[in-house]
């Protein structure tokens, strides 16, 4: 009597994968909280509670005269900004579900609904909550102005798009290693909190101190925004190409572990997690 009826129109299909992405963003944001604003309002407040640490920090240590010259809270607001965008877009696409995931018993539901709701709901709560601190500097308290606004923002969705690499690479080894991953992430996340360079720039760092850095496409994120963000400091150490050039290489390391891993998935992996 009754029958489930698929279209095989190509456009059909990808308006539903998109609603279904949609939906999947919408419920990661209210996970934790019935509604979007109160996740938006902590993710404004993990933001703002890093910009006092490394002001006072800055300012106990004497460090402020190392920074570039400009607003010194824009200059904080721009290297942690990339830095949160990029280690909750991480976060988000290693907690994704997996092929063993009860989600996945649904009909339509697959791992890349999974991977790209995960990715647009943390940059939804990033944009926004970034969005509003800067508006609320610039009406409240000081006029900011940013040099290549444009520019500066595709900074912060290379990181973002760094982040989802290194995430895939993380989801694709995670059901065969979950205890390597369990550890390997947040250590990931706490190195850097260090070699992301958002504390201070490439030109800044001495000849031997520059090798420690370099190899993070995270630093050159950072540092090219701030180049972008700031009229008077040009980034002669750093290149956005090799950033994207890496994300890229992990992005496709990443698919094919996954493509791999769901070949073999087995619903006992749940219990291993």
């Amino acid at each position: 009597m009754f029958k489930y009826s698929r279209s095989s129109n190509s456009l059909s299909n990808g308006l539903i994968t998109l609603e279904l992405i949609y939906h999947y963003a919408v419920r990661n944001v209210r996970a934790g909280h019935q509604y979007a604003v109160v996740a938006i309002a902590i993710a404004m407040l993990q933001i703002f509670t890093l910009v006092v640490v490394f002001y006072l920090m800055f300012s106990v240590l004497g460090l402020r005269g190392s920074a570039i010259r400009g607003d010194f809270l824009l200059y904080l607001m721009s290297g942690i900004f990339v830095y949160m965008t990029h280690i909750k877009i991480v976060s988000a696409v290693t907690g994704s579900d997996g092929p063993s995931s009860p989600m996945m018993q649904h009909a339509r539901m697959n791992t890349a609904i999974a991977i790209f709701g995960s990715v647009l709901s943390a940059l939804y709560t990033q944009i926004l909550a970034m969005a509003l601190i800067l508006f609320i500097y610039d009406a409240a308290f000081k006029e900011i102005t940013i040099y290549r606004p444009v520019a500066a923002f595709a900074m912060l969705l290379l990181a973002g798009f760094y982040g989802f690499a290194v995430g895939m690479v993380f989801l694709a080894i995670k059901p065969w290693f979950p205890f390597f991953v369990g550890i390997a992430q947040p250590l990931y996340t706490r190195a850097n909190m260090i070699f992301s360079g958002k504390m201070f720039t490439a030109n800044s760092l001495p000849s031997y101190l520059l090798p420690l850095f370099i190899w993070n496409p995270l630093f050159h994120c950072i540092d090219q925004a701030r180049g972008f963000v700031f009229i008077n400091y040009t980034p002669h150490r750093t290149s956005w190409e090799y950033a994207l050039w890496v994300s890229l290489t992990l992005i496709a390391l990443g698919f094919i572990g996954e493509f791999y891993t769901r070949k073999y998935a087995s619903a006992s992996w749940g219990a291993r997690r």
